[in-house]
């Protein structure tokens, strides 16, 4: 009769490294309906402990790396890396006066990231397995399309996308809005009928321009309206879901960083699908959470952003709808990380023989663009 191996149980967290990155844009700046940006900062989270090193991330400021440095570090050094539990709480705990949003969130994810990936290598397995995995894959769509490219360059990059088997692809509104019906129109040209066509437009419109431009929009097969209007106006996102065409749905979240700015969002009925960003809403933790909400008011869930940093976690949301394939972010972590994989048909899946979240960080390739 074999005898199993007893399973590690705790695990003495034994430094905290932090660090950030600033990655210039391809091209020039980029923009979207209410930002203009050079470059991308990432805040990388190294957790150390048990001969392994756990890895998280976040796009945010280099401030978020001081919140790690100078409130988390003393607070997870000498304590146990596999209570992801008991140190998310510790966190928010840490952080109540310096407020719940923002950069604190997101130093709280990088972190809650990193904790996760720790303990996928301590166990020898991938995240996505001590998560609870609901599928194999996920489906992404394509998205970039700012408002910065010209409509060439812009159609290019969708008709890219599709071609090469993702059949969803969203693109920047809200810029100009006297051109933004021509733009949407060219993009759909560009990428035939088949593919679905999402815009974002970050908040630009007033709540009667939404109104307007989803009309517009649906006539050119538009199925997707992401933050049409302001994301904390949400009586004005609730007016734009209730007045858009058939068969657009109202999209938002990824500016909520706890579980009660999900909540709101959906007791306001103001969305068709709720979205939520793992690096900002407090990592795998937070992630699941809103899952949870998800389940319980039967709304479908879109991850947004950084793609491979949240893989694992959206493997396992159960009401998960696509993941944001974000072009920034992309070439970042195709950039910095071995492990990062590309969408096959559409759909991007865990590497299952890689444990953690299967990312390795290549620090010579990442050190030119060290802060």
């Amino acid at each position: 009769m074999s005898v199993a191996t007893p399973l590690r149980t705790q695990c003495r967290i034994e430094r905290v490294d932090v660090s950030a990155y600033r990655v210039p844009t391809e091209g020039g700046p980029e923009s979207d309906g209410t930002a203009r940006w050079e470059a991308t900062t990432m805040v990388l989270v190294e957790i150390h402990g048990g001969g392994e090193t756990g890895i998280g991330y976040t796009y945010a400021d280099e401030a978020t790396a001081y919140v790690v440095r100078n409130e988390f570090r003393q607070l997870l050094e000498g304590s146990d890396a596999l209570e992801t539990g008991r140190r998310f709480a510790e966190m928010q705990t840490k952080i109540r006066n310096l407020g719940r949003g923002g950069i604190a969130a997101m130093a709280i994810s990088a972190v809650d990231i990193a904790l996760w990936d720790l303990k996928g290598k301590l166990f020898g397995a991938p995240v996505c397995a001590l998560l609870g995995a609901a599928r194999d894959s996920v489906p992404v769509y394509g998205s970039g399309g700012f408002t910065s490219y010209s409509v060439q360059r812009l159609s290019e990059q969708l008709r890219s996308w599709v071609d090469g088997g993702i059949p969803r692809v969203k693109m920047k509104v809200g810029r100009d809005p006297s051109s933004d019906a021509t733009r949407v129109a060219s993009a759909r040209r560009a990428i035939g009928d088949a593919a679905q066509l999402f815009v974002d437009a970050n908040g630009a419109y007033s709540c009667k321009q939404a109104l307007q431009f989803a009309d517009e929009f649906a006539a050119c097969g538009v199925s997707w309206f992401e933050e049409p209007v302001y994301h904390h106006d949400l009586e004005g996102l609730h007016r734009v879901r209730e007045r858009a065409p058939s068969g657009m749905d109202v999209a938002a979240g990824e500016y909520c960083y706890a579980g009660y700015d999900f909540w709101q969002m959906l007791r306001a009925e103001s969305v068709d699908c709720l979205q939520a960003d793992a690096t900002r809403c407090g990592g795998f933790s937070g992630l699941l959470a809103a899952d949870g909400l998800c389940q319980a008011a039967m709304m479908p869930l879109s991850t947004h952003c950084a793609p491979h940093a949240v893989l694992h976690g959206a493997i396992a949301c159960k009401m998960l709808r696509h993941v944001e394939y974000f072009y920034d972010h992309v070439r970042i972590e195709r950039m910095f990380f071995e492990g990062a994989g590309e969408p096959i048909d559409g759909r991007l899946a865990p590497d299952l023989t890689r444990p953690g979240i299967g990312l390795q960080l290549r620090h010579a390739d990442a050190e030119p663009y060290r802060l």
